[in-house]
């Protein structure tokens, strides 16, 4: 029987020479062509051709390498044959990880033409790792003189990037030059001056959406540009957040304001906030569109404004009420020394939500008699699940949890990862001193969080198992918060899920909750 041969190919950054977009490029023609002689010429049966044009050796996201992956794992042929190792992947991580390890498990023979590098062979195993280093070692050259261009052109005022702020555009005469949008800039005129003229950012926000001004995201959509939507209703309308960056960011006086966020690594497309002082701030490098009395009336408004930060203790139903219309997380608030939950949609325009409204007060009592009513209720009826539907999946929870943990190890192995390569940047003079000893505590310290998480989780395995083992324990659960007088944080937490809060009843002050359990 013939072997079944994948034929895989990739157009390497520096030679695109299309006509047309949907055109596969030569290169990629031409690999197609010499890997299909090679494969007719062993007598091999060709699966199927696996094509990504236009990706980078790096990059992990390319589909049809995925789907390469997917099928070596079902498999679905018993070769893999490229024009050279790095077609497949230029990370040494991936040529161990498969070439080395995976393939082999899963009875899949690897082979590039070019640089001979074949699985079947156990001699060259040493070549195909020189290759990886030396594909490691361009990755990390090339990713320096990108980066190194990259920060040239921002310190000399250029601006980088797929798009422009909101109220400018690019220049099409002129690489890295902005220009004025005057339909968006009349609208950044119009946030400077109500704000300098008294009105709140919620309240910016609901005029804007009252009028039906698309924010920031939609407007480069309806504009053609390819800007990824965040998928969320009423993402479309201004928030409280888009108005308070808009007033106080440095680009609309003229100033070139870039590298706010910085790569932790060639290796990551992850990045983190840098602190203000290793931004490019370069003054003047583009027409204004607030004059300078303007902005410096809004930026004493901004600080006059502004809340002194105290870190107090976690709110009773933090992050556990919703919005019965809109599923937005409510958000706390205060008035008159009471403390209130109100929809985080509700006042940015008129018909964003219905504007879901309680006191935390209130909601407590309303958990407690519902507590209350189902204890009385069980006892007496011996029946619970008669009447109220539990989540009482306990295997659905423990297999929750056990993702978690799984979750949590991944991220614990990369932070750890990240460590290293910090250092390995350090000896190599790519970031200095006092750049990698605050990173790598960022990095410390985000583990050794996670590696308390899932201790915790594991102590609540071991409580999952026990109940699994001794069968319903609703009852005991019940008994427990039998007859409370008030909630803590630690009960909301075993007990709730979440609550969905609707809109007060008309002509009452009954505000309708739907109590999802955790048990």
């Amino acid at each position: 029987m013939n072997n079944l041969v994948a034929i895989y190919c990739r157009l390497s950054e520096e030679d695109r020479n299309k006509q047309v977009k949907t055109d596969d490029s030569g290169s990629i023609q031409n690999q197609k062509t010499m890997l299909l002689q090679y494969a007719m010429e062993q007598g091999w049966e060709i699966y199927d051709i696996y094509s990504d044009d236009d990706y980078t050796g790096a990059d992990r996201r390319r589909p049809a390498f995925n789907r390469l992956l997917r099928d070596a794992e079902q498999h679905k042929f018993d070769i893999i044959l490229c024009k050279t190792q790095s077609r497949f992947t230029r990370e040494l991580e991936l040529v161990e990880k498969y070439i080395h390890g995976l393939f082999p498990i899963w009875g899949i023979r690897f082979i590039s033409i070019v640089d001979n590098a074949d699985t079947a062979n156990r001699g060259n195993k040493k070549s195909r790792q020189i290759n990886g280093l030396v594909n490691e070692w361009y990755l990390e050259d090339m990713s320096e003189n990108i980066r190194s261009v990259l920060r040239n052109r921002r310190m000399n005022g250029y601006h980088i990037g797929p798009f422009a702020l909101y109220g400018y555009k690019k220049d099409p005469d002129q690489k890295g030059h902005l220009i004025i949008d005057e339909e968006a800039a009349a609208v950044v005129r119009e946030v400077f001056t109500l704000f300098s003229q008294g009105y709140g950012k919620t309240a910016i926000a609901r005029m804007l959406n009252d009028r039906g001004i698309p924010n920031p995201t939609e407007y480069k959509r309806l504009h053609g540009l390819h800007y990824q939507q965040p998928k969320r209703k009423n993402s479309t309308l201004w928030q409280y957040f888009a108005i308070a960056d808009m007033l106080t960011n440095e680009m609309y006086i003229g100033n070139m304001v870039q590298g706010k966020y910085g790569s932790v690594s060639y290796k990551t497309k992850q990045c983190k906030p840098r602190p203000k002082s290793e931004w490019y701030i370069v003054e003047n490098t583009h027409e204004p569109i607030i004059d300078r009395e303007l902005w410096d009336r809004v930026q004493a408004l901004v600080a006059q404004r502004a809340k002194p930060f105290t870190v107090g203790t976690i709110g009773l139903f933090a992050r556990k009420a919703r919005c019965a219309n809109c599923g937005y997380t409510m958000r706390s608030c205060k008035n008159h020394g009471d403390h209130y939950l109100k929809c985080s949609s509700r006042h940015i325009a008129k018909n964003a939500c219905i504007g879901s409204f309680i006191s935390v007060n209130r909601l407590e009592q309303m958990v407690l008699a519902e507590l209350r009513r189902l204890s009385a209720e069980y006892l007496d009826k011996e029946e619970l699940e008669l009447n109220v539907e539990f989540c009482n999946n306990l295997q659905a929870q423990k297999e929750r949890i056990l993702s978690d943990i799984a979750t949590y190890q991944k991220k614990i192995s990369d932070f750890s990862k990240g460590i290293r390569e910090l250092y390995l940047d350090k000896v190599r003079g790519v970031i200095p001193e006092s750049d990698y000893i605050e990173m790598s505590q960022e990095f410390s310290a985000e583990r050794d969080h996670l590696e308390n998480l899932i201790i915790e989780d594991k102590k609540q395995l071991v409580k999952l198992d026990d109940k699994i083992k001794n069968g319903d324990n609703r009852r005991e659960l019940i008994e427990q918060y039998t007859n409370l007088d008030h909630l803590t944080r630690e009960i909301v937490e075993t007990l709730i899920d979440y609550i969905s809060v609707g809109k007060r009843i008309p002509g009452t002050r009954d505000v309708p909750i739907e109590i999802h359990w955790n048990f």
